[in-house]
């Protein structure tokens, strides 16, 4: 009968591609025939056929029996297709190969094929039971002649370690000794397998270090110097006097090594190993920074992204070496390669220094500019505002690439971060940064709320910017493109994919002119800017923003506009109110109820504030006093006093009224009471607690219903009580005598209910008529509250018991009316400062103060900080050299000290005497051996 090979089962299958299934059944129904026969041959076709269907995805988990008869063959050819189609199919949970230890021990045990096929099967077939059995059998393999087998055992050992930890102790001892052998492929495979087990638990391996020492000085392999430095790289930060010994070889592998992958593991080893410090170190250092720095100019992409991934984790222990090839990683940021672009932006960021932010920042805008965008730029407006020229305003590079919006998303938040970074400690020009916020608003596609937040930060914490901003942040609320861009949608893209405008942006300028329009040049011009007609079709947030900051400048301009008024501004004044007027009614409709309602309350108060103009009439001009000698009640004579004390007053009162109408104070006094500063995180848990105050009182007393349960089950039980007494003689008369006095005055009953510590005034009981009046009263309070939509009636069916009803349903009129003494005096103006073009504050030369930490409240005191311990050293990772030496220099904590009280002293040790046991002894006695409890403590 003519069976099927492997060969004839591929091409059916690629003849039979459209109809594959059906074909590969029929196959596996010839397979589970020719599995079953005697013939070994025909088996093993069979197991071999399978083998390859299982590698397309077919299960034979079925046949996993019958692989194991193909592996017990005599035939090394049948035998090495069973132990194929075991590695490819079988588990550690694979029932069978319980039925394999006796066959792999006489297979290890036999010529050296079997042997090596076996060595080979066990490595990948290995279970715990498996591992456990056969560890000694492949430990003698280490001994065996043949160098190939001795490679091959240690090889499946470091499995049989893997699921067998316990076979490491006995089997150690021998496999250290195989990184003497003779033959360089054990060597190789020995230094392999010590390199995985050191990943999981370095300590162990610290003896190993003179001979992994030795053979990376003598050795020309390079694969293996690879693993050699590898698991230096892991013991190093266990071992610190591993790092002198390392650097002088590692210095003469770097330097003269044409090999680019034992190049960068040695470049990598001495990072994570902390080789790079010391004089030593510094040299060692540059060599790498050299190499690191040609690769960069190759053309292999893959040199270019590892160069950039060491230069990463070497940039934070030396930025002054890799600042010195600044332009050749700048470079890379415009290379076509997404990867290198991503690499070269995290180095950017990290060499990062005082010196150097802003030709980096200069070079990373460059990137987020179209050539071919028509917006105006912050640069443009900053060349108008000033005559020296900052960096962010120089021209743009007409080179820069157009990249991906994912990589510019990204780009603009690196450059938020690294000028932000540290309490922005790398920043000397803050002027210069805010240009760059206002540059990345027009440019950026990031969203708007991270530059609010960006320009809301530095404006409160610098002081000496805000000047500065409140003129660049005028121009961009003025400029017309801007705004049509921002009332489209938050984010609108332009034909280019850029980002045009952001609504948010908006929001942080309307709010800073706002905050701090003292500084503002033109205050009408600006809130013709936040109350032009293109406003309403802004987002609700962004008109809300908008009506309050137009509030804050009209009340500080009317308020400075009385400190030099004249006849001529009244005009002014009254053409400003009606232009705020007539803005605002078209913001009075609209939808949002948070527009609607700040618009409301402005023009409640501009309506005051426009009558108040309209009634005002200017005070006539006041005659100085006569002198003393002309007084006019010595003119008149002593006959009439009085007249002579009225005509006084009237004189004084007009001198103290003012000349400009007193409505101008009225808004200022609502906004500008405090000024605005930034607040510290650990504030608000500084804040001491007032003398007098017990955070644990209640604020509110218990329900009076339960104090009343509780009072009424407490006298029923004094009743019970004082019944029980009434059975015996002096007993009966005492109780008589105690309930005369609780019938006594209503006096007896306050003493003995403020005795027992009752919270219940006790009131005495309603009569019928008044609990119907109540009732009534009750009900016509409900009936007139039930259309209310801010009233909730409960239609719940109350279940307490009538009394608790109701105290609960108490009539609101008996609530007290509480009168509110002592509140503070109303808010008097400040004194009135002129604002001239002349006294706009200008950048100090010298580096502005910037309020990192925030504002703490008076008397605060320092919260408590929970206790740092070192994090534990995980032994299945290589930790941080400088994890390492804090946790040995880190002291233990200290137990807390307990003051001694007066007259107590500490006891003497307790003596544990060890009795003699009862029984047979020698006759003679031993004196009690006495031990002291201390003595026990381990």
């Amino acid at each position: 009968m003519w069976e099927r090979t492997l060969q004839d089962l591929i091409r059916g299958l690629r003849a039979n591609k459209k109809d594959e299934p059906k074909f590969i059944a029929q196959a596996i129904d010839e397979i589970r025939r020719e599995v079953r026969s005697k013939d070994m041959d025909l088996k093993a076709a069979a197991v071999l056929k399978l083998t390859y269907l299982d590698m397309m995805g077919y299960n034979m988990a079925w046949a996993s029996f019958h692989v194991v008869e193909v592996m017990s063959s005599a035939k090394f050819h049948l035998k090495s297709v069973g132990y194929l189609a075991a590695v490819q199919s079988f588990s550690t949970d694979t029932d069978v190969l319980m039925l394999t230890t006796n066959l792999l021990k006489k297979d290890l045990s036999s010529n050296p094929s079997d042997v090596a096929v076996s060595l080979n099967g066990l490595a990948h077939i290995a279970s715990p039971d498996l591992a456990r059995d056969l560890s000694y059998d492949l430990v003698s393999m280490l001994n065996h002649s043949r160098s190939h087998i001795r490679k091959r055992a240690v090889l499946a050992l470091y499995n049989v370690f893997v699921r067998y930890p316990d076979a490491l102790q006995h089997s150690f001892p021998r496999l250290r000794e195989k990184l003497e052998d003779s033959d360089p492929g054990v060597v190789a495979a020995t230094v392999n397998v010590l390199c995985e087990l050191a990943l999981r638990n370095p300590t162990d391996y610290l003896p190993l270090a003179p001979q992994l020492f030795h053979i990376l000085t003598t050795s020309a392999n390079n694969w293996m110097l690879i693993k050699i430095i590898k698991l230096f790289g892991a013991l190093t930060p266990h071992e610190p006097r591993l790092v002198k010994k390392l650097q002088p070889p590692m210095t003469r592998l770097i330097s003269t090594t044409p090999a680019i992958s034992l190049l960068y593991e040695c470049v990598r080893t001495c990072i994570i190993g902390d080789m790079l410090q010391g004089p030593q170190g510094d040299s060692l250092a540059r060599t790498c920074v050299t190499k690191l720095a040609a690769f960069l100019e190759d053309s292999d992409q893959n040199l270019k992204y590892i160069a950039l991934l060491a230069l990463v984790k070497i940039v934070p222990s030396h930025p002054h070496l890799v600042a010195e090839y600044q332009a050749t990683i700048l470079s890379s940021v415009d290379d076509p390669d997404i990867s290198i672009r991503m690499r070269a932006l995290e180095l950017v960021s990290e060499m990062v220094t005082p010196a150097n932010l802003q030709s980096i920042v200069q070079q990373l805008l460059f990137h987020l500019i179209n050539p071919t965008t028509s917006q105006p730029s912050a640069s443009h407006s900053l060349s108008l505002l000033s005559s020296s020229v900052s960096p962010s305003s120089s021209s743009a590079s007409p080179s820069s690439p157009l990249t991906s919006p994912a990589y510019r998303h990204l780009l603009t938040h690196r450059i938020l971060s690294l000028t932000s970074r540290d309490g922005y400690a790398n920043i000397v020009d803050f002027e210069w940064y805010f240009a760059v916020l206002i540059d990345l608003a027009y440019v950026s596609p990031v969203p708007g709320s991270a530059l609010r937040d960006a320009l809301l930060d530095v404006v409160v914490r610098v002081r000496a910017v805000r000047g500065f901003a409140v003129k660049l942040c005028t121009r961009l609320l003025g400029d017309d493109a801007f705004v049509t861009n921002a009332t489209s949608r938050d984010s609108l893209l332009n034909e280019a994919g850029d980002v045009a405008g952001s609504a948010e942006v908006l929001w942080a300028a309307a709010w800073i002119c706002g905050e701090y329009c003292r500084e503002l040049l033109d205050p009408l011009k600006f809130l013709s800017y936040l109350l032009q007609p293109s406003s309403a079709a802004l987002p609700p947030e962004i008109i809300s923003v908008y009506i309050q900051a137009a509030f804050k400048v009209f009340g500080h301009w009317s308020a400075e506009l009385a400190g030099r008024w004249n006849e001529d501004h009244l005009a002014e004044v009254k053409q400003a109110v009606d232009m705020v007027v007539g803005s605002l009614q078209s913001f009075v409709g609209n939808e949002n109820i948070e527009v609607q309602e700040r618009a409301a309350n402005t023009l409640q108060l501009f309506a005051f504030l426009r009558a108040d103009l309209a009634t005002f009439k200017p005070p006539p001009p006041t005659q100085p006093p006569p002198p003393p000698e002309f007084d006019a009640g010595f003119a008149n004579g002593f006959s009439d006093p009085p007249a002579a004390a009225e005509a006084e007053s009237s004189s004084a009162s007009l001198s103290l009224e003012p000349r400009f109408p007193k409505s101008l104070f009225l808004i200022r006094p609502l906004c500008a009471a405090y000024e605005l500063n930034p607040v510290a995180r650990e504030a608000q848990a500084s804040v001491p607690v007032p003398d007098g105050l017990d955070l644990d009182a209640w604020i509110v007393p218990p329900p009076r219903e339960d104090a009343l349960e509780t009072a009424t089950t407490g006298g029923a039980t004094n009743g019970a009580a004082v019944k029980k007494k009434k059975g015996k003689g002096k007993g009966k008369e005492r109780a008589e005598k105690g309930a005369g006095k609780v019938k006594g005055g209503r006096g007896e009953r306050e003493k003995e209910n403020a005795g027992a510590g009752a919270l219940v005034d006790v009131q005495p009981e309603e009569t019928p008529d008044e609990k119907a009046a109540r009732e009534r009263r009750r009900a016509e309070r409900l009936e007139r509250l039930k259309d209310d939509p801010y009233y909730l009636i409960d239609d719940r069916p109350q279940s307490a018991p009538p009394q608790q009803a109701t105290m609960r349903d108490e009539d609101v009129e008996s609530i007290p009316v509480v009168k509110l003494d002592g509140l503070d005096a109303p808010f008097l103006p400040r004194p009135l400062r002129t604002h001239s073009s002349a006294s706009l504050p200008r950048m100090p030369q010298q580096r502005a103060v910037v309020d990192t930490g925030g504002e703490m409240p008076d008397g605060a005191q320092k919260a408590p900080q929970p206790h740092a311990l070192p994090p534990p050293l995980s032994l299945s990772s290589t930790p941080d050299r400088a994890q390492l030496r804090n946790a040995r220099s880190t002291p233990l904590r200290p137990f807390h000290q307990y003051d001694d009280e007066e007259g107590v002293s500490t006891p003497e040790p307790i003596r544990v005497v060890r009795a003699k046991k009862k029984g047979t002894g020698t006759g003679k006695k031993r004196k009690p051996k006495e031990l002291l409890v201390d003595d026990l403590v381990p």
